[in-house]
């Protein structure tokens, strides 16, 4: 058994900062190389964390930098390539939501990796927030009784640096939408991850308040489960002020209220949860996400989003996606995956 696993990281932007800031908080982890079409830019990431490769090609990093695992930050429109790069190279993978910028990527990615011996996960990482994974785990244990309402709300706000920095996240054809598969679909993952079930049928809302782009910056959705438990979601990267992610969960017996700031929570009102520890230790979701993508590819031990897991939510999403466009209610597409 490998006592450590070489990381390298591809792309060397805004959220690849924070993960390299919480690699060093865990073991078993070290970034051995880091990847950006930007020389200077890769080389300033290598010397602020203290990596000691740094590369502008990502060829010549999977060929000789001696690395176990990537981690992919990359637009969302480059993902599925890199993913098949990366395995090919015989690389564990694990790249930034959503696994692919649409549905018909996600599902040809899924289907040619049963094919292939490579664990590639997908970094939802709120599945490793303390107070999500317990109101998640209650549901799934039906402590709140059948559910028949999960409200969401995200009001988050980006200024004109979020698009000037990185104008991908502009662009319809680089990042397949703007808050909603951006920002929303942790939540909405964390939804149907925990009643089990995917969505059957969304009609939803687009409008982009505050800035002249191609993606929305608002999101508005109500879908409904194979189960008829109705999800309502709003979301909006152009709040006056931001505010905490809110998660209401109603069921026959009880509710449950999620909020994650100043710090993670969970209030329960009608019943008793259970405890429902997580799976791995640490201070902060996304580090534990990292922990157990470690211990995955080195132990074997099960990552809770392999890339099979992040389809649903981008069914469901694109589901809302049409309906905004078509004026009508739509079906989720169904997902068929090769066995």
């Amino acid at each position: 058994m490998k006592r450590r696993l070489r990381l390298g990281v591809v792309g060397c932007g805004e959220i690849a900062r924070y993960t390299a800031l919480l690699a060093r908080f865990v073991p078993r982890l070290v970034l051995s190389a880091c990847c950006d079409h930007n020389d200077e830019k890769a080389h300033r990431f290598a010397r602020q964390f203290r990596i000691p490769l740094a590369f502008t090609e990502v060829e010549e990093m999977l060929e000789t930098a001696g690395l176990d695992a990537v981690y992919l930050a990359l637009p969302h429109h480059l993902h599925e390539g890199m993913i098949r790069r990366a395995v090919e190279a015989g690389k564990a993978v694990l790249v930034e939501k959503p696994l692919t910028r649409t549905l018909s990527e996600g599902v040809a990615l899924v289907n040619w990796l049963a094919g292939q011996n490579a664990k590639v996960g997908v970094n939802y990482q709120y599945r490793y927030d303390a107070a999500a994974y317990r109101l998640a785990q209650a549901v799934r244990a039906g402590e709140l009784g059948r559910v028949f309402s999960i409200r969401i709300n995200v009001a988050w706000r980006r200024d004109e640096s979020y698009f000037r920095s990185a104008a991908w996240h502009s662009r319809l054809d680089q990042a397949g939408g703007g808050t909603l598969i951006t920002q929303a679909s942790h939540f909405l993952d964390l939804a149907l991850w925990a009643l089990g079930e995917e969505a059957q049928e969304a009609a939803g809302w687009t409008a982009t308040p505050r800035f002249d782009v191609e993606v929305e910056t608002l999101a508005e959705a109500i879908l409904q489960t194979e189960g008829g438990t109705l999800i309502s979601l709003t979301s909006t990267m152009a709040a006056a002020v931001e505010e905490a992610v809110r998660i209401e969960v109603y069921g026959e017996r009880g509710q449950a209220v999620y909020t994650d700031l100043p710090l993670p929570r969970l209030h329960v009102r009608g019943v008793r949860l259970g405890r429902h520890p997580l799976p791995v230790a640490g201070l902060h979701a996304l580090q534990r996400s990292l922990r157990a993508f470690v211990n995955w590819v080195l132990d074997d031990q099960p990552y809770l989003i392999p890339a099979e897991e992040a389809l649903a939510v981008l069914a469901a999403v694109e589901a809302v996606y049409r309906s905004a466009q078509s004026g009508r209610r739509e079906l989720v597409e169904k997902i068929r995956i090769a066995r």
